[in-house]
């Protein structure tokens, strides 16, 4: 039933609190006081700080927030620190209140975006509350994860949204917020509202806390025989997660019921990669792995038998305490030390209590755990002197291990010293942009009065302030000699003392940054170039976010293979390695984007806040012609082939929606279909999401991953891609005489023929041409096609070809082309 069924006629308060109650109590729900007490504030126009502990039902409250704020006629946004929950939130709130009443915008993705309720990340609010200010059509504003506040590059999203929207009523929530003092008084002082902070140190399932000096698997079987499992081992590195997994087969963790019961579920799920066949074995053991490097649907595949009680035990890493779906009884730290990108430092007490938070589960559990392990010399030494007894001359002798080099030490005295720490306070990440500029500069109004209001009343320090200040003011004379913005005599008939001469592209900060620069970019390409695909490819790419795993794996491989080059040419180390201070990841028309940027961010400044960034994943794939598992595998990528997939899906996406129709060409819509059907064969979760965003009350997009992706042989389109690319890798390894690979991709006798070949010609090319249509010829059946490469020799005779059958049942099984090669031959 509908939540906007129960709505009162009038928004009374105590109308509203008494039809939520009843709402929820339909459900079989009743609510805790903290719940009770925020969301009297809530109905009462107050705005709200609720501070209580993970698992305390503060969804519950964003919901009785919503529903008052509809029943006032406020439009009212929720907004969230990533994309995945936003969309997660956008459809239990369209279960809620229904499809019509709710929508979402995360950048990359706008659906009924005049919906009363919006779901969106936190940047989204904060450019909306920069054009419109005190005018925006925004009511209410719920902040989930408000910690997020202090984060360095993010925190500035969530703060401008508290400066600029003096008539919206907030609602900021977290499980670890800290000393929230004056957030109280200034949400006070902007907004004219009361504001409440609601604590509550009392969890609904108390913690348990206890320190180990056992070694791990001894800790986990005890925890095991003692009912504590579901147990999430927590780790700081993807590597240490995987690692401790595949050691942890070794204990017996599940019945034989438990593992049939594991099949059952698992049921034709495709582990489809070198990652997933590992995690398939572990997940039958009983353990699970979770961490953010993973493909979406083995997260998902994790959280369901998770939440079905068929795994005792789940290795992560520390991102479960960012809303993760993984229901869990035990939180067991292998460390309180992390590397942070700079350092290894111990872990602070926001980290410490977001991540222990997760331990109890409310309406299973009495009690939750959360465990520590000592530092493994610590263990080890505790063993040794174990064994040693009481004999004083034997303790003596034990010859205790030393921590390793550069090791930050840890003990039960730190691990008591979290537990009753509070949460450090959040502290201010304000800046200045371009795009905070031209924002506050086009709004309705005095904009210098506005930007002096917005750089001398945030939450800064004056010294702060003062930077931001000169900042600013560089940034407004930058768009003045540019000729982008131009003060006015006398203010408009809007009020503006200052316009822009220029045309922001609608919502132009909310989408992504550099599209108009890449759509200006594709008008310097010649789409008859054979490259002409590739080139636009390359074009959006640089526009995309930087996947650093991915740039530096590939970095390190045009590293090792330059090092071996020049070590074969004789170069000498010291030269060896200035030279390899020049050797960087692949970056197609790196002038060209550079130069066209350079030219477009004078009449657009804005994009000054984005730079272009030239790279090559999907160009690279394709140049390769290497299929997803195979492009993993040669960069080494396995524990990061989520965030590959993400970028081929963000790829995708763009450019499906940037490139103009009239700018599309045979071979560009070939591989457009071949990189979506790619991603789709690979995960279609990431797609499948995309749309379902489209179309969120199609029923049909709820199944589980393994019932709903496709056939690789329906969309033909892409799968004569897919035969055409495993056909000319085969063209790649035989030009470079591979025969371990090409044997390894088809057992005949390639030796024989490519000597022949190689009698008449010099070489084998690989160029455009020799990978185009042209040389592919393909006779379709209804079961098996019969394919020919031709091969482009330097003379143009192409009388030499590779024959090649395609077995679609197989193909659809495996989710790529399956090809059985015949031979290599002269026709």
């Amino acid at each position: 039933m509908s939540l906007l069924e129960n709505l009162p006629e009038t928004p009374d308060p105590d109308a509203l609190f008494e039809a939520f109650t009843e709402w929820n109590a339909g459900r079989g729900l009743t609510l805790y006081p903290a719940q009770e007490e925020a969301l009297i504030e809530v109905v009462s126009g107050n705005n709200v700080i609720l501070a209580t502990p993970t698992g305390s039902g503060k969804s519950l409250v964003a919901a009785g927030a919503h529903f008052a704020a509809l029943a006032a006629g406020r439009r009212t946004f929720y907004t969230a620190p990533i994309k995945a929950l936003v969309s997660e939130k956008f459809f239990d709130l369209c279960a809620v209140f229904g499809t019509e009443n709710v929508g979402m915008m995360t950048g990359d993705a706008a659906v009924n975006a005049t919906a009363p309720i919006i779901c969106c990340t936190a940047e989204i609010l904060a450019y909306i509350a920069l054009r419109d200010g005190a005018r925006a059509d925004v009511g209410q504003v719920v902040m989930d994860e408000f910690h997020f506040y202090a984060e360095p590059d993010r925190g500035w999203a969530w703060q401008v949204p508290l400066l600029e929207l003096p008539q919206a009523q907030f609602v900021l929530m977290s499980a670890t917020l800290g000393d929230v003092t004056r957030f109280e008084a200034d949400l006070t002082r902007r907004t004219g509202r009361e504001t409440a902070v609601v604590r509550s140190a009392t969890r609904p399932v108390p913690l348990y806390y206890s320190y180990r000096v056992t070694p791990l698997h001894e800790t986990l079987e005890e925890l095991l025989s003692t009912g504590s499992a579901p147990v999430y081992v927590v780790h700081f590195t993807q590597a240490a997660a995987m690692e401790r997994a595949q050691a942890l087969m070794s204990v017996n963790m599940s019945t034989k019921a438990e593992k049939e019961a594991i099949a059952a579920l698992i049921g034709h799920f495709r582990f489809t990669t070198k990652f997933g066949k590992a995690l398939s074995r572990l997940v039958r053991h009983g353990i699970g792995v979770h961490h953010a490097g993973m493909l979406p649907k083995y997260r998902r595949l994790v959280e369901r038998l998770a939440q079905a009680g068929l795994l005792k035990v789940i290795c992560g890493t520390d991102t479960l305490g960012v809303g993760v779906n993984v229901p869990i009884r035990t939180v067991l730290f292998t460390a309180l030390s992390k590397y942070d990108g700079n350092r290894v430092r111990l872990l602070r007490a926001r980290e410490f209590h977001q991540i222990a938070g997760r331990a109890g589960r409310a309406g299973f559990d009495t009690l939750g755990y959360v465990v520590c392990q000592a530092p493994d010399h610590v263990v080890e030494n505790e063993k040794a002197l174990a064994k040693a007894g009481d004999d004083p001359k034997k303790r003596r002798r034990v010859v205790r291990k030393k921590a390793p080099e550069g090791f930050v030490a840890w003990s039960e005295e730190t691990f008591e010293r979290l537990q009753k720490a509070e949460p450090e306070q959040l502290t201010s990440r304000f800046k200045v942009s371009n795009a905070m500029l031209l924002a506050v500069i086009n709004r309705p109004g005095d904009c210098y009065a506005a930007m002096k209001q917005l750089l001398t009343d945030n939450h800064e320090d004056r010294r702060a302030q003062r930077r931001h200040i000169s900042h600013a003011i560089a940034i407004y004379r930058s768009l003045l000699a540019g000729g982008v913005v131009e003060t006015l005599r006398e203010p408009d008939e809007q009020g503006r003392r200052a316009r822009l001469t220029v045309d922001l592209q609608e919502d132009f900060a909310l989408n992504q940054a550099l599209s108009t620069f890449a759509l200006a970019s594709f008008e310097l390409l010649d789409a008859g170039s054979p490259t002409y695909p590739l080139d636009v490819v390359s074009i959006v790419e640089s526009t995309l976010d930087d996947p650093r795993q991915i740039l530096h794996s590939q970095l390190n491989k045009a590293r090792g293979e330059a090092v071996a080059q020049m070590k074969a040419d004789g170069v000498e180390y010291e030269e060896r390695m200035e030279l390899l201070t020049e050797v960087t990841y692949p970056m197609p028309l790196q002038e060209l984007l550079f130069g066209a940027y350079e030219t477009y961010r004078r009449g657009h400044p804005w994009v000054g806040d984005h730079a272009v960034s030239p790279k090559s994943v999907v160009r690279d794939m394709y140049e390769r012609a290497m299929t997803f598992g195979e492009y993993v595998q040669y960069y080494e990528l396995a524990r990061s082939e989520g965030a590959v997939l993400r970028y081929l899906a963000d790829a995708y996406r763009t450019l499906s929606r940037t490139v103009p129709d009239h700018m599309k060409t045979e071979e560009l819509h070939d591989l457009i279909e071949w990189l979506g059907e790619l991603v789709r064969q690979v995960d279609s979760s990431l797609l499948d999401e995309w749309e379902k965003l489209q179309n969120p009350a199609d029923e049909a997009l709820d199944r589980p991953e393994e019932e709903t992706t496709r056939p690789v042989t329906a969309n033909r389109r892409a799968f004569r891609v897919l035969v055409r690319n495993a056909m000319f890798r085969l063209v790649e390894l035989a030009a470079r005489e591979r025969y371990d690979d090409l044997e390894a991709a088809a057992d005949i006798d390639w030796e024989e023929p490519l000597a022949a070949y190689f009698e008449e010609h010099d070489e084998i090319r690989t160029g455009p041409d020799a990978r185009g249509p042209a040389l592919l010829m393909i006779e379709e059946d209804e079961h098996l096609w019969n394919v020919r490469q031709i091969i482009d020799d330097p003379a143009g005779h192409h009388d030499w070809a590779i024959t090649a059958q395609v077995d679609l049942a197989a193909s659809d099984e495996e989710g790529q082309a399956v090809i059985h090669v015949t031979g290599l031959s002269r026709l």
